[in-house]
């Protein structure tokens, strides 16, 4: 009797162990993007799977296909439409008419005059009213990158060298508490989609979610490795991206170098 009870157990214990292992295995997930107003397919919504680092984009009939398994986090986004985060259940994969649903964000606008410039039609008087860009950038040899300081005085060369002699001091902090988000660096950067999705992105949302930075980290990284608040105000997600990663590959050289002394 006991011997039955064992196998009994076994066995049952077996097929929960093979049913756990076939929910977490990869599969195609295949779904449908409407929008929640009309009814109608998206076509070109950007989805992204949070966990694995991979995207896609919705064909013209709002479909999409993308490798994920139970639990993973797909991140949703289009121009116009509030960004929604779905995560995938076994229920997903087992049923095709999943749908997806973005709402349209609503924007009241209020008139507003656009005079940047005062400009009279004479060159010489037009060219001395115009702003100068103070983002200059400094390169020390050897290192082989280019580091802005925000503007051209002694205490900006000073900055630069400050955040290049010392980086683990100001950045340890930063990048140390944060290994998991800093080795995504290198995911995100190879996927042809999500990059081409970060270079249409202003807002930094998607960079956050995929990161699992706060915008004020974000900021914070870029401002002690001296990018100006030009930069980091007006560069695309993708832009942001590759500064934060060149940071973080300095960072590592440098401390490497610290550490090992």
């Amino acid at each position: 009797m006991r011997k039955f009870i064992f196998i009994f157990l076994l066995v049952g214990f077996w097929g929960f162990s093979q049913n756990e292992e076939t929910e977490n295995q990869n599969k195609e997930f295949n779904a449908l993007v409407v929008n929640a107003q009309t009814g109608f397919p998206m076509e070109s919504v950007h989805v992204v799977n949070l966990n694995q680092v991979i995207g896609t984009i919705t064909n013209e009939k709002g479909e999409f296909s993308i490798t994920a398994t139970v639990n993973d986090t797909l991140y949703f986004s289009f121009l116009g439409f509030k960004s929604q985060k779905i995560r995938v259940t076994n229920d997903m994969f087992k049923f095709e008419d999943t749908k997806i649903s973005l709402t349209e964000l609503a924007y009241a606008l209020e008139e507003v005059i656009v005079r940047p410039y005062q400009l009279t039609g004479y060159l010489e008087i037009d060219v001395k009213n115009l702003p100068v860009n103070s983002a200059y950038q400094y390169s020390i040899s050897g290192l082989g990158v280019s580091y802005e300081a925000g503007n051209k005085s002694p205490s900006a060369v000073t900055k630069v060298l400050g955040a290049i002699l010392n980086p683990a001091d100001l950045l340890r902090n930063l990048f140390g508490k944060k290994p998991n988000q800093m080795r995504k660096l290198r995911q995100v950067k190879e996927d042809d989609e999500i990059r081409n999705l970060l270079a249409s992105k202003f807002d930094r949302e998607t960079l956050t979610e995929l990161l699992q930075l706060e915008k004020v980290d974000i900021e914070d990284i870029l401002n002690n490795c001296s990018y100006s608040k030009s930069f980091i105000k007006t560069a695309n997600d993708l832009q942001i991206l590759d500064a934060i990663s060149g940071c973080y590959e300095d960072f590592k050289v440098l401390n490497r170098g610290k550490n090992g002394k």
